[in-house]
């Protein structure tokens, strides 16, 4: 099929390019994925068995309860005791000629960190398919979303909190294992964060995998299908995709 497609641009008269190669790829992908009739009833079902199942109690409470977090008293910066993760700023802008106003202040989230934004596939019968996570924010609004396969800062790599080191992080970092089909570095929401870049990846791998029942494996037309439904896929996990 990938011949016959790149013969019809190039009857056509199209330039070809490596672009061009990962769009036709894509496009096979999607409609071998397709061609499945992979309905996505079950994930919904199986994604709101997770969010009923997953037992857990956010409230909003005072910067001054927090532990391990600190009001600066000179500047009333907000720090974590180990000096990692992110720091609340002020920045104050002059100039902005561009904007709806052209000077002014406000706070920030600051984390001078590159983070790893990733997710794994691996064929199946001849389909990529894609790992992510339901995942818990304390922000979200309907408590799990499909997140990335890894979604983590310098900090949480590092083991700066002392907790565990994110599952499959090992497939990301410098000596990881696969193949990487997308890595490239993005900037995370100028308008909130002070100088957060990430590290978008898709990495595809051949082995099997044990992966934990919070996780399940997708190909591109379920991805495609949930992702025009309210909030299921996240954000980041959004960006990846958008990445390649």
């Amino acid at each position: 099929m990938y011949d016959k497609l790149l013969k019809i641009v190039e009857e056509n008269n199209f330039q070809i390019d490596d672009e061009t190669e990962i769009e036709i790829e894509r496009l096979i992908e999607f409609l071998k994925a397709k061609n499945k009739n992979d309905k996505i009833e079950d994930i919904i079902k199986w994604f709101d068995n997770k969010k009923k199942s997953y037992q857990v109690n956010t409230e909003e409470i005072g910067i001054i309860n927090l532990d391990k977090w600190y009001v600066d008293p000179k500047t009333g910066n907000i720090h974590h005791e180990s000096g990692k993760f992110f720091s609340i700023i002020g920045v104050k802008v002059d100039g902005a000629n561009d904007r709806e106003v052209h000077s002014w202040t406000q706070p920030m989230m600051k984390q001078k960190e590159c983070g790893i934004l990733g997710i794994l596939c691996k064929k199946n019968d001849g389909v990529r398919h894609y790992l992510l996570q339901a995942k818990y924010e304390p922000g979200n609004t309907n408590i799990l979303q499909l997140s990335p396969t890894l979604q983590a800062t310098d900090s949480n790599l590092k083991r700066a909190h002392q907790g565990k080191k994110p599952i499959f992080a090992e497939y990301f970092e410098d000596s990881g294992k696969g193949k990487i089909l997308t890595s490239v570095i993005s900037v995370e929401d100028g308008g909130r964060f002070y100088l957060k870049t990430n590290k978008i990846m898709i990495v595809e791998i051949d082995e099997e995998l044990n992966i934990p029942e919070n996780f399940i494996w997708l190909n591109l037309y379920q991805i495609k299908k949930l992702i025009k439904k309210d909030l299921i896929i996240n954000s980041l996990a959004r960006s990846i995709f958008g990445s390649r």
